[in-house]
């Protein structure tokens, strides 16, 4: 190990490995992908059980393995996985006109050209945009507004982790990505959601915001350097996606729109990309492919039994309980008002 830097990057990937890891994982299968010695690899670990207590977590040792364990209330880690062939599970009628907002144009070409071969009559048009760029969000939310469609569905998908860098307009990459881009595209999207007969916001979440025990509020201010954003920032921006959706059901309770939050699954996909390797690589051995579904998300977003539920947290395509912190009132109301402020600040 070659420094303090390179040791808090493999701190980071070493949690992500145990965060997605069924079983116990053995000390000599980290230790070859670090091309360091078992008494390495042991060190990492018990320095990350340090790191991990002071959070509430604990990392067993048993033997020669090592296993993450969150509270009793987070249970199993469950492997239900994100799926990039979503179009198969939605009925022509939904797919009458679809947008889709996506970042990477090669990626999500071959989705769009898969859809209209299945569904010929579809329309279906793609929206470039970087949601940790507040003003990449204002384009394409204007750029959709100024079509005069109805929106019956935005489901807040993108997500990062392990990030060491800034977004465009200097807030932390895992903040601005995971919760500060996603509510101002929501935000602005709204009046195309009134306009629906049941609108709906799906907010992609995980069940690691189980792991947050409070809200560090300086992450939602500007920054001057990046610093490494661990799971401990993962799970507090995936609770601020539970806190988000639960307070827009509580302000939109005149209208008819409804709100979820949602564990997809440990999924393979683009999430892990700002992940050193060879952890990257380790990481995506333990997850199912993106192929193998998004019911969860589908689900929320059509299911006509969730037409009277909103503001709820789902697992598995059923209600789940979530991290007692998204259900206090004042706390999402707080980080309504902060993330308002930190998206006045970057003007």
């Amino acid at each position: 190990m070659n420094g303090h830097r390179d040791t808090d990057d493999l701190l980071v990937a070493l949690e992500a490995v145990l965060f997605v890891a069924e079983e116990p994982v053995e000390l000599a299968e980290l230790a070859r992908a670090l091309e360091v010695s078992v008494a390495a690899a042991r060190g990492l670990v018990e320095r990350l059980a340090e790191v991990c207590a002071r959070r509430g977590l604990r990392v067993q040792r048993h033997g020669t393995r090592a296993q993450l364990v969150t509270a009793p209330e987070a249970g199993a880690y469950v492997h239900r996985f994100l799926g990039a062939r979503a179009e198969q599970r939605l009925s022509p009628a939904a797919l009458e006109t679809l947008a889709i907002v996506a970042y990477r144009q090669p990626v999500t070409r071959p989705v769009l050209e898969a859809i209209r071969a299945r569904y010929a009559a579809a329309q279906v048009e793609l929206a470039l945009v970087d949601v940790s760029d507040l003003a990449s969000v204002r384009r394409a939310a204007e750029a959709f507004l100024s079509t005069g469609r109805v929106l019956d569905v935005l489901v807040n998908n993108a997500g990062v982790a392990g990030t060491r860098a800034l977004s465009a307009d200097g807030f932390d990459m895992t903040y601005a990505t995971n919760h500060i881009g996603p509510f101002l595209l929501t935000t602005l999207l709204l009046p195309a959601l009134e306009r629906a007969a049941q609108g709906r916001v799906v907010n992609v979440s995980s069940v690691g915001h189980l792991q947050a025990k409070r809200i560090d509020w300086s992450m939602l201010e500007r920054r001057a350097a990046p610093r490494r954003s661990g799971f401990g920032d993962y799970a507090v921006s995936k609770l601020m996606n539970v806190l988000h959706a639960k307070e827009l059901a509580r302000r939109l309770t005149a209208t008819r729109i409804t709100t979820y939050a949602l564990h997809p699954g440990g999924v393979a996909s683009n999430i892990w990309r700002s992940v050193p390797q060879p952890f990257r690589w380790i990481i995506l051995q333990f997850l199912i492919s993106t192929e193998q579904g998004a019911r969860t998300q589908l689900y929320c977003a059509t299911a006509p039994e969730l037409v009277t539920h909103t503001g709820r947290y789902y697992d598995k395509s059923r209600e789940a309980p979530c991290n007692p912190l998204a259900n206090d009132p004042a706390l999402a109301a707080e980080l309504w008002v902060r993330t308002e402020a930190a998206v006045a600040a970057a003007c």
